[in-house]
């Protein structure tokens, strides 16, 4: 096992998704559920408070991606950093697959088939890097541990 070794190409495919979701973002609250014309309908500050917790989600979804092309190697190279930063990355993206499918659900997204498809193109992205993270951040703590 001590020459075993998660692909780069693995991670960086994880990267560009990542980044991808937070480039989409606002398409999708935009165009596909109208939200800031439903948040208006809220009290004044909610719709801020709304509109920041966005703009973190799509900070993180953007900052995962680009830590993890420009640190593929430190990512699983088993030191504690490596453990905590992808134990981190792998509770948001399980806490993001675990939500998507408990909450999101009872909605209705739009009935066009573009909408369909990418639906579940991003609930396969979502679980993807859930997957990915829980393996390295796993494979991080097996070495950690061992040292």
């Amino acid at each position: 096992m001590k020459n075993y070794s998660i692909p780069d190409w693995l991670i960086i495919t994880g990267a560009i998704g990542q980044i991808f979701t937070a480039l989409i973002y606002p398409y999708i609250r935009h165009v596909i559920f109208d939200w800031y014309n439903d948040i208006k309908k809220l009290n004044p500050l909610n719709p801020e408070i709304a509109k920041t917790y966005g703009r973190y989600i799509q900070g993180l979804n953007f900052s995962f991606g680009l830590i993890s092309i420009l640190f593929t190697d430190e990512l699983k190279n088993r030191t504690g950093l490596a453990v905590a930063i992808t134990g981190l990355i792998a509770a948001y993206w399980t806490g993001k697959v675990i939500t998507q499918f408990a909450y999101y659900p009872m909605y209705q997204i739009p009935k066009k088939i573009i909408f369909k498809i990418g639906e579940i193109g991003m609930n396969i992205m979502f679980i993807s890097f859930s997957i990915i993270f829980i393996w390295l951040f796993i494979f991080n703590l097996s070495g950690y541990l061992r040292k």
